[in-house]
């Protein structure tokens, strides 16, 4: 319960109907949720429009309703209506003051790039626990408060949902955040209302482009640049291009860190590591730690997400042999995730879903020098044809051996989306084998694996699921996995 002049305290508003002392019961911006006494935030969204459901709102009860244009109300309706120049925007301050500011009780860390934003945190939660803290965590996979695990819609949240996990996290005893911060969030606003203490740019790559999303790579890059004039600390990685205009007009201090170039932070002496079936990373640091670190996951990508976590957590004051141990040990469910199968060749399970994504992995893993380079992915139905030949030839042209088989066919069948990999594939003199059901795919590249090789399932990472005609139906490639080994036994 609050009165609504102090939900408004930090926005500028206009009061265009009723009064601003009044209680409200809720924030709510569903119009199916609505209850009685609360405020309906009317978003204007790609598909709907909330404030065409004003009235619905206000006829379910709704004591308030903040608006950015005029709307129609029943007649006689006894309810406050506030405007303001952008509902978003104002949402996320007024979420804050909904939830008590929560973000001022902790230490707030924002990351945004275009890879490694999820891995990043999870290490950044595994080095400041290490060091006694209590960290939440709020990404593309879950929600971590405590021993609580929310599954995550959108990498960013709705800023209600934001500020509502801060407050669960400062409740239970956070004293820190880590978070992904999307080029989305910030171009809607969600990460509005708090400052970040630290904001982290690790990398930008042409991403997120097209309708509903980017217009274009400069609107990507302006989106991305909004985190460092809202935190108090950014550190960039100096070896991306684009890190000088990203951090244009920022209002916080800067750090740097990088491997090419004279950064504040920098890893040198980088070795790869293959030590029984697990690949991994050696590298020292040198400037403002200097460490000695080795990671659990492969390849240079790997040295830049230890190197960002490092350089977040040394202002924390964590010992350095509390970041080794934790880097050494660190996972990330479905990044370059190793799965032990055999001591002779090497298995793993990783997200890479596009064409760039699985060219930069396997590249990563062609540096291991395999025997044999194997491949199992599909494509999801309902999305763009492009991407099924695009993955298709970079398999063809980078792996010894592809294995084409399904993810999420939605609404589509399976078959048609593998024929449609395979014009891909027709583009070079690839070999590959095609295997529809999923687990008979995994066994089969189980059963023919060969001393040295490295396998990977690329697509499905962390998902526990396949969707099918509208329905999710089980499935964990960590499952199929072991019943495979158990089948085989």
């Amino acid at each position: 319960m609050a009165v609504l002049s102090e939900l408004l305290k930090e926005i500028s508003y206009e009061c265009v109907c009723g009064t601003t002392e009044r209680e409200i019961t809720d924030v709510i911006y569903d119009s199916r949720k609505v209850t009685e006494g609360s405020l309906f935030v009317c978003i204007p969204g790609a598909k709907a429009d909330g404030h065409r459901f004003a009235a619905d709102a206000v006829r379910a009860g709704a004591a308030a309703l903040l608006v950015e244009h005029e709307v129609e109300l029943p007649e006689g309706a006894d309810v406050a209506v506030i405007r303001v120049a952008d509902v978003r925007y104002a949402f996320a301050f007024l979420s804050a003051a909904y939830f008590g500011h929560p973000a001022k009780q902790m230490k707030i860390i924002g990351i945004t790039g275009t890879k490694g934003k999820t891995t990043t945190t999870y290490l950044v939660k595994s080095i400041l626990e290490q060091a006694g803290r209590k960290v939440g965590l709020i990404g593309t996979i879950e929600i971590i408060i405590g021993e609580t695990h929310i599954h995550a819609e959108n990498t960013t949240p709705q800023s209600y949902l934001v500020q509502k996990y801060f407050r669960m996290m400062a409740d239970a005893g956070c004293d820190t955040v880590v978070m992904e911060v999307s080029s989305q969030g910030l171009m809607l606003y969600r990460t509005q209302g708090f400052v970040f203490d630290f904001g982290i740019f690790t990398n930008l790559e042409p991403d997120h482009i097209g309708e509903n999303e980017h217009k274009d790579f400069a609107d990507y890059l302006h989106c991305k640049s909004l985190l460092f004039r809202q935190c108090k600390v950014g550190i960039v990685n100096a070896d991306d291009a684009h890190w000088q205009e990203v951090t244009a007009g920022c209002t916080c201090q800067l750090e740097t860190y990088g491997i090419d170039t004279e950064a504040d932070l920098r890893a040198v002496d980088i070795t790869f590591l293959n030590e029984g079936g697990s690949l991994g990373m050696a590298f020292a640091t040198k400037g403002l730690t200097e460490l000695s670190v080795k990671t659990a996951s492969p390849g240079k990508f790997s040295v830049y997400n230890a190197l960002t976590a490092i350089a977040i957590c040394r202002h924390f004051g964590v010992d350095g042999k509390k970041i080794q141990k934790a880097l050494a040990a660190a996972k990330v469910k479905g990044r370059t995730e190793m799965v032990k199968v055999s001591d002779d060749f090497t298995l793993m399970i990783d997200y890479a879903h596009n064409a760039m994504a699985l060219k930069s992995l396997l590249e990563t893993l062609r540096a291991y020098n395999p025997h044999r380079l194997v491949c199992l992915f599909g494509c999801g139905g309902n999305r763009a044809k492009a991407r099924r030949y695009e993955m298709g030839e970079v398999s063809g042209r980078m792996a010894d051996l592809t294995i084409i088989t399904s993810d999420n066919p939605r609404s589509e069948e399976p078959q048609a989306i593998i024929d449609d990999i395979k014009i891909g594939m027709a583009e070079t003199d690839g070999s590959y084998v095609e295997i529809c059901d999923r687990k008979e795919a995994i066994a089969y590249a189980i059963d023919h694996g060969e001393p040295g090789d490295i396998i990977v399932l690329a697509g499905k990472g962390h998902e526990d699921y396949q969707e099918i005609n509208g329905v999710k139906y089980p499935m964990d490639e960590r499952v199929l996995i072991q019943e495979i080994l158990e089948e085989r036994a």
